[in-house]
């Protein structure tokens, strides 16, 4: 399939950094986060196809079109080298554009995402994906909402998560269950050794799916690897507390500013 021209936003100036985000999101999902990075980085956010205002191929998508579309949005930009971060589905496809494109990348950020998954792990993000095509997407997303978020921020802030959740109803369902599919059949072990740059692996201490046991063996697996575990968070850390993340993510981005 053919790369797309992605919709994309750059704030702030320094060394570029590209920002990936998950399944049913937006670029926007980067905002709070960019609060504390752009006056160090030029950060530059993105939709992924199907997303936000990006163009919608026809589904299905596989992981290296996600890549294919970021290596075009990098040659647009004539951005030689840069970081790459990303959340989720984004934490797989920054180490992949890596392992292809290794000469262009400086650092990885690979922030609530999984690898090294057990059966059972793996049967339980495929049966999400199951109900959601046979029960409708809307109905499935109450358990996801527990997962993302705390019980006390969905206390606190009930409207970030009515916006969430209606980001994802709005969002093409062929496109959404695609990209779910992706997350959900994507396994880096077999590959992770490979991608040797300097890497910040960073999950919430009660992200169901992306725990600390899947980003334990990821940073294991990675040869310059760092593992940042964040208290009490679970998924949705850039929405949920982007003031907490920014401090581990401007440490390391900071001491390998130029590579």
């Amino acid at each position: 399939m053919a790369a797309i021209s992605s919709a994309f936003s750059v704030e702030g100036h320094g060394p570029p950094l590209f920002l990936i985000h998950g399944i049913g999101a937006s670029r926007h999902s980067w905002d709070g986060l960019i609060r504390h990075l752009a006056p160090h980085f030029r950060c530059i956010s993105y939709d992924l196809r199907g997303h936000g205002l990006s163009p919608k191929p026809t589904p299905p998508y596989s992981l290296d079109d996600l890549v294919d579309d970021l290596e075009a949005l990098r040659a647009e930009l004539g951005i030689e080298r840069a970081h790459f971060a990303g959340h989720s589905l984004g934490g797989m496809i920054g180490p992949r554009y890596a392992l292809r494109y290794p000469e262009r990348v400086l650092s990885l950020g690979l922030y609530s995402t999984a690898a090294f998954r057990t059966d059972d792990d793996a049967a339980k993000v495929r049966g999400v994906v199951a109900a959601m095509r046979q029960k409708g997407i809307p109905l499935v997303l109450e358990a996801l909402k527990d997962r993302w978020f705390t019980p006390a921020f969905a206390e606190r802030c009930p409207e970030v998560i009515e916006r969430r959740l209606r980001q994802v109803v709005e969002t093409d369902p062929a496109v959404f269950l695609s990209v779910f599919d992706i997350y959900a059949e994507t396994e880096m072990a077999p590959w992770l050794h490979e991608v040797t740059h300097p890497s910040l692996v960073l999950t919430g201490e009660h992200d169901g799916g992306c725990n600390p046991r899947l980003n334990q063996a990821i940073a294991e697996a990675m040869p310059h690897s760092e593992l940042v575990i964040l208290p009490v968070l679970r998924h949705a850390i850039l929405l949920e507390d982007p003031d907490t993340v920014a401090v581990p993510v401007l440490d390391f981005l900071q001491r390998h500013r130029l590579g």
